[in-house]
């Protein structure tokens, strides 16, 4: 129980006491949550628009960029939390996409309470098992660290749900946003996924090639499994005349809201029909081999493949201005793809986990798509 019993101990801590004084033993989770939000924020430690995070204890090195397209507001909103919950070796990311008239509203509360949500839920946790007589005889059943993070990530896009819902201050019935968001807590790496923004990872293959791994499914409407549950529940899925190839979920009986991704935030009218926001979780034990993780909206991906997407950021000599040359591409792919179709949103994350902002590393060639 080694490792994990650490863990818990660093976790009793943060919430008891931040290690800068702002939360004391009489917080309860959400005024924990949020006084260490503040702090983080007034030290430099959470980016929530183009910049850069690379804090002189770590060899994390966190880069982003979001950019408005030609639709109007940007709906993007993006967070990186470096020493997330107080804690040096844990990092917080997230790309949320807001859709409708709503969408940036969505996007922004959603953003913002993600994380608090987590570490409250995280508290409530360690509240249970502090008082479990099981605990140290069933640790390796009950907290292991995969099935702490799953369970987390599953419960706290529940409450994110219901909390979005009961704002009255936005109108959610029709608008929503996706989310893909990502702790990094050492090696080990957990990412969640709601809609079709993407995650995708750089590693070195046998041959000592840069290649992509997608880590994330894009929920789109036609995914077997997904309209499978949607028709069940008598919602519609079918494409328009005028845009061959592009699934929508659909009222039964009307022509709306023609949602184009199955799972998100918000969107309550369709939340009967099959669309969901229970999250895919994915864990990972990052390895020397493992050098980026890529963390886009679907306005990236739409236009960008994996392998060019690993190409750029890996050529990108200063790494802090990488998530903004992905992106300035993604824009220059879009306006020559899809000419006759106004841009969209565009944001990126980068977290390299092995190289400083600033320093040098090695080169790998990048493997070309067969």
């Amino acid at each position: 129980m080694g490792r994990f019993s650490s863990m818990l101990e660093g976790l009793t801590r943060t919430f008891s006491t931040s290690k800068r004084g702002n939360c004391s033993t009489q917080c309860d989770a959400k005024e924990a949550a949020e006084a260490m939000a503040k702090d983080a924020k007034k030290n430099d430690m959470i980016i929530r628009s183009s910049g850069s995070v690379n804090l002189n204890r770590s060899n994390n090195c966190a880069s982003l960029s979001s950019k408005k397209g030609a639709k109007g507001v940007n709906q993007d909103c993006c967070i990186v939390w470096e020493e997330f919950g107080c804690q040096e070796d844990m990092m917080f990311c997230g790309v949320f996409d807001g859709h409708g008239t709503w969408g940036h509203f969505v996007a922004k509360r959603v953003c913002n309470s993600f994380p608090s949500l987590l570490l409250c839920n995280w508290q409530e946790m360690l509240a249970e098992a502090s008082i479990d007589p099981d605990l140290d005889s069933q640790s390796d059943k009950k907290l292991d660290r995969s099935n702490l993070w799953r369970n987390l990530f599953i419960k706290t896009c529940a409450d994110i749900d219901l909390d979005l819902e009961l704002y009255r201050k936005i109108d959610s019935v029709y608008s929503g946003t996706t989310a893909v968001a990502a702790i990094k807590q050492g090696d080990h790496l957990a990412v969640a996924n709601v809609g079709d923004s993407r995650a995708v990872l750089a590693t070195v293959d046998a041959d000592d090639c840069l290649v992509p791994v997608q880590l994330t499914v894009d929920f789109k409407p036609n995914l077997p499994e997904e309209a499978e549950r949607i028709i069940e529940c008598n919602g519609r899925v079918f494409c328009l005349d005028d845009e061959p190839g592009l699934h929508r979920v659909w009222l039964p009986n009307e022509e709306s809201p023609g949602l184009a991704m199955s799972r998100a935030f918000g969107d309550y009218c369709l939340k009967k029909f099959g669309l969901i926001s229970v999250p895919q979780v994915i864990q990972r034990q990052i390895t020397s081999r493992d050098q980026f993780m890529v963390l886009a909206s679907d306005g990236v991906w739409d236009v960008v493949s994996n392998e060019e997407a690993v190409e750029i950021v890996s050529s990108t000599t200063d790494k802090a201005k990488s998530a903004k040359r992905l992106v300035d591409y993604a824009i220059r792919a879009w306006k020559r793809k899809r000419r006759t179709i106004a841009t969209d949103d565009m944001s990126a994350i980068c977290i390299f986990f092995h190289t400083k902002c600033t320093s040098s590393h090695q080169i790998y060639p990048v493997a070309t798509a067969k």
